[in-house]
C-alpha cells in the first residue's frame, strides 16, 4: 500500500468523522422529530449528490442489498435499541463497531492478519469512547432486551465496512443507491411505525444538514477511506467520533469540560496513533 494511498484514506476517514461527529448534536435539535422519519428525509437528501451519476448505480443485486443491509438495518437496529435500552448503555454498546472492524478484519479478508497491538489499541479506543459517552454517570447495569439490537447494529456497520472490500468493485457513487432506497425504507417504516408530524423552517434546514453532511458526504468519505486503506486502522480511528461528538455538545449546551472527557481524549487519540503507526 503506497503511503499517497494511506495518506488519501486517512484524509477521507477523518472526513466521514468529522460529519459523524455532528450527528449528536443535530440529533439533540431534532429530538422531537420521530426517528424513523427523520433518519428516511436525511439518507434521500444525502443521496441527491449522487443523482446526477445514476447510470453509476448499475451494481448487482447482491451489491445493493449489502448497501441496505449496512445503511437500513444499522439505522433500524440502533432505533430499536434506543427504544428498549437505556440510550447512554445502547449507545456504548453501538460503539463496539469500531473494535469489530479490527478483530473481524481477517476474518472477512484475506491477506489481514491480527497484531497485539491492534487489538490493544481497539481496546484502548473502546475505553476511551466509553469515558466519553458515559462521563462518569452511574450506569444502570439491569438488563434490557434493546441490547440485543444495539450489538447487532455494531455487527451490521463493521460487518457491512469490510464486505464492501469484498463484493466486486462498485464505483462510490452507488452510496447514493444504497441511501435512497434505505431513505424509502425508513419512510415506510415511519408509515407504519410512528405518528405524522409537521416540519418547521428550522427542522428542514437541520435536516439538510445533517442529509447533506453525516447521513450523505459521510457514508461517500467513509466508502473511500475503506477502498483506499487497511480498515484495522480506520477501525481504530473511528474511535474519534464519540470524542469529537461528545466535545461539541459541550460547546453547543455550554456545559464545561471534565477529566473524563480530558481522560477519554487521551485515550482514543493514543489509540489511534497506535493504531495507524502499526504495521502488518
Amino acid at each position: 500500500m503506497s503511503p499517497r494511498l494511506v495518506s488519501v484514506s486517512t484524509l477521507c476517514a477523518l472526513g466521514a468523522i468529522a460529519l459523524w461527529a455532528l450527528l449528536a448534536t443535530l440529533g439533540v435539535a431534532l429530538a422531537h422529530l420521530p426517528p424513523f422519519l427523520l433518519t428516511g428525509l436525511a439518507l434521500l437528501i444525502g443521496s441527491l449528490p449522487a443523482w446526477p451519476r445514476w447510470r453509476e448505480w448499475r451494481v448487482p443485486p447482491s451489491t445493493l442489498l449489502l448497501g441496505i443491509y449496512g445503511l437500513f438495518g444499522f439505522h433500524f437496529l440502533l432505533f430499536i435499541a434506543l427504544r428498549y435500552a437505556p440510550p447512554v448503555e445502547a449507545n456504548l454498546v453501538n460503539y463496539l463497531w469500531p473494535l469489530l472492524i479490527v478483530v473481524m478484519a481477517p476474518l472477512f479478508l484475506a491477506g489481514m492478519r491480527l497484531r497485539a497491538v491492534h487489538v490493544l489499541a481497539a481496546a484502548a479506543g473502546f475505553t476511551g469512547a466509553a469515558l466519553a459517552i458515559v462521563g462518569g454517570r452511574p450506569l444502570s447495569g439491569a438488563w434490557a432486551w434493546g441490547y440485543l439490537p444495539a450489538l447487532g447494529s455494531a455487527f451490521i456497520w463493521a460487518s457491512y465496512s469490510l464486505l464492501t472490500k469484498r463484493v466486486a468493485a462498485f464505483p462510490t457513487a452507488a452510496i447514493g443507491l444504497f441511501g435512497l432506497v434505505s431513505g424509502v425504507m425508513s419512510l415506510v417504516c415511519h408509515a407504519l411505525l410512528e405518528p405524522a408530524i409537521a416540519l418547521s423552517s428550522r427542522d428542514w434546514l437541520l435536516v439538510v444538514v445533517m442529509g447533506l453532511g453525516p447521513l450523505g458526504a459521510a457514508f461517500f468519505l467513509w466508502d473511500m477511506a475503506l477502498k483506499r486503506g487497511d480498515p484495522r486502522r480506520i477501525g481504530v480511528l473511528s474511535y474519534l467520533t464519540p470524542l469529537a461528538s461528545t466535545v461539541l455538545l459541550v460547546l453547543a449546551t455550554g456545559r464545561g469540560f471534565t477529566l473524563w472527557i480530558a481522560g477519554a481524549a487521551a485515550l482514543i487519540i493514543g489509540a489511534a496513533v497506535i493504531g495507524m503507526r502499526a504495521r502488518g
